[in-house]
């Protein structure tokens, strides 16, 4: 299908709508479910809400589609509040997680529904929905119900509808949850292609942390109802802002320690006793200070000069075009290494001695410890 079919679409939607939202927050009576969180998506964006469950990312899904009030703050589209619109005044379309389709309307009917809800006429309703079968790539399906259809073609109707009566935001309530492995990743491309191509500002509220990073333009973190951190999906991984975003995302070995010396790259002792060089913290930690150090299993080597953490390894396991070692080092260290099979990796015996180092001290991010030592 080529570009031209579908530039009506583009055209009307290329400049999307952006969305703030400001110092919002929400209580459940004394429970704190969103706490004074602000951030600005620009038009055409794709933000991924990424979040434990219980973080309130859900909740703030639900305060911009308007199924909820929140109690303090604002939520703009196009620089306008919209915060005294009903839901179903408020441009905004959504897919939910179990895509929520009418089971006795066949896929067409299912996307003209809203058309027909505003009032459209039968004419208009025919040429949005082969509009939208078409840029879902459905149109042989039109006749089909939902339970004909397979879970993804199910969540292609879904798209479609919340498409079709030209919002000025989409919203996606985890929509991938419900598919297996593989077709999810199939989905996750598809759904950002006509995101792409439709060039509407999309949030997507996932918990699944590959998925954020994978089709998010930006991701925002949050925990506990706060927002820890609101960047590239690259900054995220590679520059987390707070110790629950490094720990969060992706997989870090986390070790304890006191700083030794600050600067550009401080130096760390760990409890173990071993010393390591580190990337500057995103706030000043002052010597003698508890710190906690981060670095990922990717991150790490075994050294051949003789300098770093003496271990054994404990297991070697292979995960794909990786090997995974658990080494434990003499002073009871526990860390995770991981190789590339295409570097010459190999598994290792358990009781193997090895020197484990990090790759940079750029990738070793510290951060001041919370917790009494």
């Amino acid at each position: 299908m080529s570009d031209t079919r579908l530039a009506p679409i583009a055209s009307r939607s290329a400049n999307g709508q952006s969305l703030t939202v400001e110092r919002v927050t929400h209580r459940y009576g004394s429970a704190l479910a969103v706490n004074d969180v602000t951030f600005e998506i620009r038009g055409g964006e794709l933000v991924a809400l990424l979040g434990p469950s219980g973080c309130g990312k859900t909740t703030l899904l639900r305060i911009i589609a308007g199924f909820v009030v929140q109690t303090d703050g604002r939520v703009l589209v196009g620089g306008k509040a919209i915060d005294d619109l009903s839901a179903n005044r408020r441009a905004v379309g959504i897919v939910f997680q179990n895509y929520a389709l009418f089971p006795h309307m066949t896929a067409a009917q299912n996307i003209a529904y809203g058309l027909a809800a505003r009032g459209d006429t039968r004419t208009r309703q025919n040429a949005r929905v082969r509009e939208m079968l078409s840029l879902v790539k459905m149109e042989e399906f039109a006749d089909r119900y939902p339970r004909q259809l397979s879970g993804g073609q199910q969540q292609r109707v879904a798209v479609a509808r919340a498409l079709a009566v030209e919002p000025s935001v989409l919203l996606l309530d985890e929509p991938f949850a419900a598919l297996d492995k593989n077709l999810r990743l199939d989905m996750q491309i598809e759904v950002k292609r006509i995101q792409r191509i439709s060039g509407i500002t999309t949030i997507l509220v996932t918990h699944d942390q590959e998925e954020a990073l994978s089709m998010a333009d930006r991701v925002a973190v949050l925990n506990g109802g706060h927002l820890e951190q609101f960047a590239a999906p690259s900054a995220i991984y590679d520059n987390p802002r707070s110790l629950f975003v490094n720990t969060f995302v992706g997989t870090s070995n986390v070790l304890n320690g006191v700083m030794t010396a600050p600067g550009l790259q401080p130096v760390v002792t760990l409890q173990s006793g071993e010393q390591l060089r580190t990337r500057a913290a995103a706030e000043p930690i002052a010597a003698g200070e508890h710190i906690v150090a981060c670095v990922r299993p990717n991150h790490l080597r075994f050294a051949s000069d003789g300098i770093g953490i003496a271990g054994v390894i404990e297991m070697s396991l292979p995960l794909g075009p990786a090997i995974v070692h658990e080494v434990r080092s003499s002073s009871g260290l526990s860390l995770k290494v991981s190789e590339e099979r295409s570097a010459g990796a190999e598994m290792r015996a358990p009781g193997e001695t090895v020197m484990v180092q990090p790759i940079s001290p750029d990738l070793v991010n510290i951060f001041r410890s919370t917790s009494a030592h």
